[in-house]
Order: structure tokens, then C-alpha cells, then sequence
């Protein structure tokens, strides 16, 4: 059975395979060993294809922006940049795992690079200067990684479930922090309440911020 699988182990399949762990465990749950599991393989099968655990978490990070939609240079820039925030938040609620690697591979892959590219340049070709351009990107992964690492670690689940943790939280100040209960109450416990629409009230005030930042560097 090994043979046969090692003879079909591809770099790909190892990736595949690699993510499958990931998602399902977290990166704790990656090793050379669980890995090959997943693959049906002995573990040194998967050293013919990958030197170590660092090319295989390059390669993750790459598959992860590989499934970013890439802003288009050229368009309106609000519109592309904005769509870009939105898709990258999708993919990081698919991987949350990935959050803490996004920005920290030595060996970026294509699709990492490529996607860095095409937002240079939605910016640049928007009017935004060089240095407009650094402040921008910095302020769109400082809010889009924020949030998804607000979001991962929320002890809740569902939105119902944020009403009823506010509720038990606030039976045990019993009214000692009266801003607190006004949020919880007039807000937080409002029916119809998801702590995930607040994404896209920040980032119309973001996109608004690179809008300031663009007229104030140009």
C-alpha cells in the first residue's frame, strides 16, 4: 500500500494534504507524521517532495492567498480594495490557523507575491504615491487580520450565542458597570445581532482613511 501511494505522491497532493490537516486540527496538529497519515504514507515518502516542515508551511500560506480574489489595477480602488478585504477575511475564516503566517514566510510563493502585486498596483494606478501606497497596505492588513483574530477568538459560536454569554456575564456584575450593560442590552443582546457585521462598518471607515491618506500624500 505505502509503495503504491509513494509512487502517486505528488508536491500537490502533499499541500492538499497538508491543509486538510491543518483545517481540521490547527497547526499544532501538522508534523511529518500526521501528514503522512493523512497521505497513507510512510513519513520519510514525504521528504522526496519537501526538504521540512518550513516549505510545507510556505507552501499553506501560498494556497491560502492563492484564494484571495485579487484586486484589479486600473478600476475604481475603493470598489478593489475593498473587495479584496472581504475576500481575504473569507479565506482567513476558512484557515484561521493561517492568520499568524500570513506576513511571516521568508520564501513568499507565487500567488503570495502575485496578490501583493495586483494591490500595489490598484493603489499606485489610484492615485496613491509610493509612500501613500506602504501606509495603505499597512492599514488594510492591520484591520482585515485584526479582525479575523477578534473573530477566531470569540468564545462563541453563532450570533445567538453572543446574547446569551453577554446576558450570563452581565448576571455576575449586577449592574456595577452600567456602559457595559448599556451595550450588552441596547446592542449586543439586540435580536438579529452578529458580531461579524461590524467588519463591514469598519471597513468603509478604512477605505475612508486611505481616501484621506491618498488626498494628503498626492
Amino acid at each position: 500500500m505505502y509503495e503504491m501511494a509513494r509512487e502517486t505522491l505528488t508536491k500537490d497532493r502533499i499541500m492538499a494534504g497538508a491543509l486538510a490537516v491543518a483545517d481540521a486540527g490547527g497547526l499544532a496538529a501538522l508534523t511529518i507524521r500526521s501528514l503522512a497519515t493523512e497521505l497513507g504514507v510512510k513519513p520519510m515518502a514525504v521528504y522526496h517532495h519537501v526538504a521540512n516542515k518550513d516549505e510545507i508551511l510556505d507552501g499553506l500560506v501560498d494556497l491560502v492567498f492563492g484564494e484571495i480574489e485579487p484586486p484589479s489595477p486600473g478600476g475604481d480602488w475603493r470598489l478593489e480594495i475593498g473587495r479584496r478585504m472581504v475576500s481575504t477575511r473569507e479565506a482567513l475564516r476558512r484557515h484561521p490557523w493561517a492568520i499568524a503566517l500570513m506576513e511571516s514566510r521568508r520564501a513568499p510563493g507565487p500567488a503570495t507575491l502575485s496578490r501583493h502585486e495586483a494591490t500595489l498596483a490598484t493603489l499606485r494606478e489610484g492615485g496613491f504615491t509610493v509612500a501613500g501606497a506602504a501606509h495603505a497596505y499597512a492599514l488594510i492588513d492591520s484591520y482585515v487580520y485584526g479582525v479575523a483574530v477578534q473573530e477566531t477568538s470569540l468564545p462563541v459560536a453563532t450570533p445567538d450565542q453572543v446574547g446569551e454569554l453577554a446576558a450570563e456575564i452581565m448576571a455576575t456584575f449586577a449592574g456595577a458597570y452600567p456602559y457595559l450593560t448599556e451595550i450588552a442590552v441596547e446592542h449586543v443582546m439586540k435580536p438579529g445581532y452578529d458580531f461579524g457585521d461590524e467588519f463591514e462598518i469598519g471597513r468603509e471607515l478604512v477605505l475612508d482613511a486611505l481616501e484621506t491618506i491618498r488626498e494628503r500624500t498626492s
